[in-house]
């Protein structure tokens, strides 16, 4: 084994050294020949930049530069609506029947009404738009025009559900008397339930009703 071992260092030694006794022939010249020349160095070549595209900021530009000259026309139109006479009488005709209306009603019945009344929309349309339209929803029966319906009148009821509050802070005393707004609440909320389940009912059966046969 230790012989094995020896003969082996010894022809790995005669390996290495006849390789190097190569590269050293390799690397000297006859006398008077002249060196190879150098290989030109390859030329660098810069990385071209790609264009970047246009970002949200310029779009967003683009888009108000192409709106203004529509905001300038709808100004110079409503100035002109404004500083007409026929137009201010017709709007001051529109509003005349409401404001008398307005003073005639203005009191603490009439808007412990409105806000009862709007209390039952806020409580009917809200409860059919978010339960009513899942029960349709999990009986396959949903409709997008339904929906769209109650959304309406759900804003319709809150908007006016602010107004008369607005209103009634300003020219009566309901805001003040907190029996008249909960008795208000609790009336609008009972009321908005049954017209709820009345609505729900009204939607179930006329989803459950038979399609009517087309027409030939």
């Amino acid at each position: 084994m230790t012989r094995f071992v020896l003969a082996f260092t010894f022809g790995t030694f005669l390996t290495l050294a006849s390789a190097c006794d190569l590269n050293a022939q390799d690397e000297v010249l006859p006398p008077g020949a002249q060196p190879a020349p150098a290989a030109p160095a390859a030329s660098k070549v810069e990385p071209t930049t790609p264009a970047s595209p246009s970002s949200s900021s310029n779009l967003l530009d683009q888009v108000e530069s192409q709106m203004d000259p529509v905001k300038d026309k709808v100004s110079e139109v409503a100035r002109e609506v404004d500083q007409n006479k026929t137009a201010q009488e017709v709007s001051a005709g529109i509003l005349q029947p409401i404001y008398a209306l307005a003073e005639a009603c203005a009191g603490f019945p009439f808007y412990w009404s409105a806000f009862t009344v709007m209390v039952i929309g806020v409580v009917g349309f809200g409860l059919q738009l978010v339960l009513g339209k899942l029960v349709m929803l999990a009986k396959f029966k949903f409709s997008l025009t339904e929906a769209i319906s109650d959304a309406i009148g759900l804003i319709i009821s809150l908007i006016g559900l602010v107004l008369t509050t607005q209103a009634a802070t300003e020219n009566s005393t309901f805001p003040q008397s907190p029996f008249a707004v909960l008795s208000a609440t609790a009336i609008g909320t009972l009321v908005g339930l049954y017209f709820y389940k009345w609505g729900q009912a009204q939607e179930l059966r006329a989803a459950a009703a038979p399609k009517p046969a087309a027409k030939k």
